[in-house]
């Protein structure tokens, strides 16, 4: 490693409270809160930045936290952030630090990336190596759809309040080795979309069905019917899913109902695919709901969008990565058909969303028996101080 390298953040730097960092995430881990009810999460959060000298705004589209640190004199700023909540899972891990919240859990790995992010601003707070502004976003909510954390912290006037030139996030990757990183520019995890349909058919005895509309065989059809919306009207070189989750429809056999409902999940990596989806699943419902003789209500959410990386800033926090943990440790993330409401910030500043690899034997994120590796904490907290430092040198 050059003399110029060694000027910025070295994972040996972190050695020092790695043991810190454990302690940190233990904690939060013990500790969940849901979405929406992060309450202490960013208290935690807030007092250990306020002593390390930042400036902390609370509160800031719920229970976010914006916390900003300025050194030298240049007016170039970078953003960096972390989520806070949990999920309503009931934690199996066996770990003595597993939560103390009966049905709550961190089973995404948000205490790891608040921990990651809260290292990475007390070694810049000591060290100040940089010249501009640094601004961290501590979000609450990522789990909650819509409107999720990231939604409210822009609409309370984010980066009006907070200006930054371009942002950053990671979340963490099982399957991959701990201390390696993931970095793809352009499209990287999917949109996912909500379809509810409600079908209303006529009710009637089971032995008279000639009498009804049978709203189940409806549905059936319309399942059937659904999975060729991907397979014959998307082009084979894109990705897409449709995914019907749920049916509800009747409580007794001998019953014809009146109604069915469905739920389905839709995914894509492409705005233009995405489109298409919509408009082909909406047709087709009508077509085929109502050529049986039934009414349908299609409610179409529009959820978290794709997840498009910047090509400049992901190329320089590629570079910064392997300067960091070297090359063997670097490779191209794969397309996640999972979400991200970071999707929301890259909407509206350039960036990159990082993965940090969790583990090869992990546990598949949202399990109950998942938990983020603590190797990986230097490892997080190091590329976010030499991101930075290298951003703003």
């Amino acid at each position: 490693m050059s003399s110029l390298d060694n000027a910025y953040a070295r994972l040996s730097d972190f050695d020092e409270i790695e043991t810190e960092l454990k302690e940190i995430r233990h904690h939060l881990h013990a500790h969940p809160e849901l979405s929406f009810e992060e309450a202490e999460t960013a208290r935690f959060v807030a007092e250990r930045l306020e002593g390390w000298g930042y400036e902390v705004t609370r509160n800031v589209g719920g229970h976010g936290v914006v916390a900003r640190l300025s050194a030298g004199t240049s007016k170039r700023s970078i953003g960096i952030r972390a989520d806070m909540d949990a999920l309503p899972i009931l934690e199996e891990t066996g770990v003595d630090y597993a939560s103390t919240v009966p049905g709550k859990m961190h089973a995404c790995g948000h205490d790891g990336h608040t921990t990651v992010l809260l290292g990475a601003a007390q070694h810049l707070a000591r060290t100040r190596r940089f010249d501009g502004t640094v601004t961290l976003i501590f979000q609450p909510a990522e789990e909650a759809g819509k409107p999720s954390g990231a939604q409210k912290m822009i609409a309370d006037g984010l980066f009006d309040r907070f200006p930054i030139d371009a942002i950053f996030g990671l979340h963490n990757h099982p399957g991959a080795p701990e201390g390696t990183l993931l970095l793809r520019s352009g499209p990287m995890m999917a949109s996912a979309d909500t379809a509810t349909i409600t079908i209303k058919g006529k009710g009637g005895h089971a032995s008279r069905p000639h009498l009804t509309i049978d709203p189940v065989v409806v549905a059936c059809n319309l399942v059937v019917a659904l999975q060729t919306v991907v397979s014959r009207n998307v082009d084979p070189t894109q990705t897409a899913v449709v995914t019907v989750g749920t049916i509800h429809a009747g409580e007794a056999s001998n019953v014809i109902p009146g109604y069915a409902k469905l739920t389905a999940s839709i995914r894509c990596f492409d705005p233009g695919i995405r489109k298409l989806l919509e408009e082909r699943i909406t047709k087709l419902t009508h077509a085929v709901v109502e050529g049986f003789g039934a009414t349908v209500e299609l409610d179409y959410e529009h959820g978290y969008p794709v997840v498009v990386n910047s090509d400049a800033e992901t190329v320089f926090a590629r570079a910064v990565a392997e300067e960091l943990v070297g090359k063997d440790k670097v490779s191209t993330c794969h397309l996640i058909p999972g979400s991200e409401d970071f999707a929301y910030y890259l909407e509206h500043k350039p960036g990159s969303f990082l993965r940090l690899g969790n583990g090869v034997n992990s546990a598949i994120l949202h399990s109950s028996k998942y938990d983020f590796a603590d190797a990986s904490l230097t490892t997080g907290a190091a590329m976010w101080a030499r991101l930075v430092e290298r951003y703003l040198s």
